[in-house]
């Protein structure tokens, strides 16, 4: 049997919008996807649940408010990796 694979990117450029479905493919376009996130030093979140879910939606729809707090929590590691931080951020340890 061999391993179905789904991709999915999102775009999330801060404000009042909720990310967007960027692209999403299966099988080799899937693994296009990954190879570009890859390229360009994206981090890439795996769960076959969520991706399930989000391969559901159109090009340029954005994420249902009940993936909110899931995917928030992932983009806020994915910052966390990079070195990056919201504006006006302090961290716990720097509180006054």
């Amino acid at each position: 049997m061999s391993e179905h694979r789904e991709a999915i990117a999102l775009l999330y450029e801060g404000g009042e919008q909720a990310p967007t479905v960027t692209a999403k493919g299966e099988g080799e376009l899937a693994e296009r996807i990954i190879e570009l996130a890859m390229d360009h030093e994206v981090p890439i979140y795996e769960n076959a649940d969520l991706a399930s879910m989000l391969t559901r939606m159109e090009l340029g729809d954005q994420i249902p408010e009940a993936l909110y707090r899931t995917i928030a929590e992932i983009i806020a590691f994915a910052w966390h990796l990079q070195g990056k931080m919201p504006a006006g951020f302090v961290p716990p340890d720097e509180e006054s």
